[in-house]
């Protein structure tokens, strides 16, 4: 699973391939160490951060949660990026496994 509960919140996965020709979460990713991460295409360009920011948007847009909750905690300049998740941890888990079920479930 690409969530997991960190102290305030919850620590996102994610692999971004930006220059996409859409904005899409395409999936989930299997990585090198056994972990599982979001796919997420975005159509900004990796350059300035502009990516970075979109990822956030998109993200913040499919969970229907405001942007400011989410931020970039490592992986500013590389695909595989980890973002935090502010809030109640139990409380976002569960909408978080919500949202991935239907996002499976409709693959």
């Amino acid at each position: 699973m690409p969530f997991r509960i960190a102290a305030d919140g919850i620590r996102i996965r994610v692999v971004a391939h930006p220059g996409a020709r859409h904005d899409a979460v395409e999936g989930l990713r299997a990585e090198a160490d056994g972990g599982v991460a979001l796919r997420v295409a975005v159509r900004a360009a990796p350059e300035g951060g502009k990516a970075n920011e979109a990822v956030i948007r998109l993200l913040a847009r499919e969970w229907g949660i405001p942007r400011r909750s989410l931020r970039l905690v490592s992986g500013a300049g590389d695909r595989r990026k980890s973002f935090h998740l502010s809030g109640e941890p139990k409380a976002l888990l569960a909408h978080l496994q919500s949202w991935l079920r239907q996002q499976t479930d409709e693959s």
